[in-house]
């Protein structure tokens, strides 16, 4: 470190509450609400990051000699590879074949949130050398633990970078994002897409007009806990039948509400009077984070409306950069959600296995890049506009 003392003290905290919310937020930036302070304790003060859950908060915290924070990474000891969106279940599958243990884990990631942001969060006015001491402090760390690995998902490429350099191994994958060209209204968007796009867009929007739905957004003092009720009956439905379990729980959203009203945008369906679909967004400085969907009945191209469409409006209302929707789903692409890497990086404690580990992504790299290529193929925009 800068006065010479090579000596730096990376403390292990088993609970988010017990950090300064203000210091971890210098740290973390204001431009990504899923790793304030606030978000990582509602899903804590929850109940759905503990132990039992098989996310057991390992935060690692490097202090200031004025007793200040420098440095963090949100870290989870973890029992199973589900809430991720970054799948290793054929390497834990092949490792417990070998013999060898694949849990417990680490995990550097914000729960349940497949959302692209720092994991080494340095504070501005840190000295140099904060970031490879959180590395090296992950790395001793799955030492003591005994861990077979340690995964940073959906890191920057910045901080991805940082730790291809200190040894780890790189991965790559893709969502879809859209993006914000200076766009005053929807129909500057529509504008720059080809006709047969532009127009089929337009009937969708235009057939969920025709039912008669009221769609509302809400965001800040606007949302109360009815709110949050009729979302969580939706959260729930979309759980049921898609994964037979729920990450989160009712309280999560409740404390959500109480605590970053003001970074949420919640879209809701009304029909008659009855809420009976809601699509759950989080604000950033820059960008719109999709997360969650849910309805209770069948209506065309309400999906599109609620969370696409009006996600492009509000963006574009705020003067917002982009709107991320998340992984999974080609439809995205022509509704102007365009194909973007994300990254992953990956310590392996045993040699052998980091090698096998290390010849599979050397091999899966140019067949995710080829993919990214073959699905711009589909961009609705025109040639001439293309955003590739």
């Amino acid at each position: 470190m800068p006065d010479g003392n090579d000596s730096i003290t990376v403390k292990v905290i088993p609970g988010i509450g017990a950090v300064d919310a203000a210091a971890w937020d210098a740290c973390a930036g204001a431009e990504n609400p899923f790793l304030s302070h606030a978000f990582l304790g509602a899903l804590e003060d929850s109940g759905s990051c503990r132990a039992v859950t098989g996310w057991q908060p390992q935060h690692l915290v490097l202090e200031s000699p004025e007793g200040g924070v420098w440095g963090a990474v949100p870290l989870y000891l973890k029992s199973h590879s589900y809430g991720e969106y970054v799948f290793d279940h054929a390497w834990a599958n092949a490792y417990e074949r070998a013999g060898g243990s694949y849990y417990p884990k680490l995990q550097a990631a914000v729960p349940f949130t497949p959302v692209t942001g720092p994991r080494l969060l340095v504070h501005p006015e840190a000295p140099a050398g904060v970031a490879p001491a959180l590395i090296s402090a992950m790395e001793q760390l799955g030492l003591r633990h005994a861990v077979s690995s340690i995964h940073v998902t959906f890191p920057t490429e910045s901080d991805w970078n940082r730790f291809g350099e200190a040894g780890w191994l790189q991965r790559i994958g893709q969502q879809y994002h859209w993006e914000n060209r200076g766009y005053g209204s929807f129909d500057d968007f529509l504008g720059e897409l080809n006709s047969r796009k532009r127009k089929s867009i337009r009937k969708e929007r235009r057939e969920v007009a025709e039912t008669g739905v009221k769609i509302h957004t809400l965001t800040g003092p606007d949302l109360r806990q009815e709110h949050w009720d009729v979302f969580y009956k939706f959260y729930m439905d979309t759980s049921d039948r898609k994964w037979g379990s729920a990450y989160l729980n009712r309280k999560f959203f409740r404390q959500l509400g109480e605590t970053m009203a003001d970074r949420v945008v919640l879209i809701l369906v009304e029909d008659d009077g009855d809420w009976v679909a809601g699509a759950l967004n989080l604000l950033g400085s820059d960008t719109l984070y999709g997360r969650n969907w849910g309805c209770l009945a069948t209506y065309k191209h309400l999906h599109f409306e609620a969370c696409y469409y009006r996600a492009i409006d509000f963006a574009i209302e705020r003067g917002l950069k982009r709107v991320e929707a998340g992984a999974q789903g080609q439809h995205k692409i022509q509704r102007g959600y365009l194909p973007t890497p994300t990254y992953s990086a990956h310590w392996i404690r045993d040699p052998g296995f980091r090698a096998a580990v290390a010849d599979y992504l050397r091999r899966e790299r140019p067949a995710v890049e080829s993919e990214i290529a073959i699905l711009m193929q589909d961009s609705p925009f025109r040639q001439e506009n293309s955003c590739g």
